[in-house]
């Protein structure tokens, strides 16, 4: 049965996602970059923006396991781009470029919807105002059977875990402190049970993996 998945989520020793004030200059918030540092160096993230070279291991396994078998992702407005309120016009499509990393259909949450957009490499970002529930149904559907990926921000994986919808969440813990920006534990209210899988030290972060009880 598909699967609704997070996977390495960055986040800091103090449980930020990103940081404060984001926006074109700072797309992760300010010092929110440290989070993803980790990615760049393994084989896999090196080879997302055309570089050679690159550790492999347990960091770069569990970054190509993230990738492996989804047929749709689910996304905040925040994580698409920065513009806030009533888009002004169609011109902002994400902070990719022409080709999106993803190459299958993208549902970005937000009250103010727009027209589907297609990019290059088969990426189509569709804009939905609807609850968390109907969201899933419309990503799953999309997906063709394959399971589908909650990406950020913190909020967006926040409301899906309080209308118990994630099967499976992969933190990637990173030994830094942020101090303020987007908490990922505030207001989660009671959750559903969560099995923790025995925490794996990679070269430059933790991951930690939680399983909804009954999957």
């Amino acid at each position: 049965m598909p699967r609704l998945r997070v996977h390495n989520f960055s986040i800091s020793l103090d449980g930020y996602v990103a940081g404060p004030d984001q926006g074109p200059d700072h797309p992760l918030g300010v010092g929110g970059e440290r989070l993803h540092e980790w990615v760049f160096a393994t084989r896999f993230g090196r080879r997302m923006i055309g570089r050679d070279g690159g550790s492999t291991g347990i960091d770069d396994e569990h970054l190509a396991a993230g990738e492996a078998n989804i047929g749709a992702t689910i996304m905040g407005r925040n994580m698409f781009g920065p513009v806030r309120g009533e888009w002004p016009d169609d011109s902002w499509t994400g902070w990719w470029g022409p080709n999106p990393p993803y190459h299958h259909p993208v549902f970005v949450l937000t009250h103010h919807p727009r027209p589907a957009l297609e990019m290059d490499g088969g990426t189509t970002f569709r804009f939905v105002d609807d609850t968390s529930e109907n969201v899933l149904e419309q990503a799953f559907s999309a997906a063709g059977g394959k399971d589908v990926r909650l990406g950020g921000g913190a909020a967006t994986v926040r409301r899906f875990l309080r209308a118990g919808l994630v099967d499976d969440l992969h933190l990637a813990l990173v030994p830094t402190l942020l101090g303020t920006g987007e908490r990922l534990y505030d207001d989660l209210g009671d959750l559903p049970g969560y099995t923790v899988s025995p925490a794996r030290p990679g070269d430059n972060v933790t991951h930690i993996h939680l399983t909804k009880v009954g999957d």
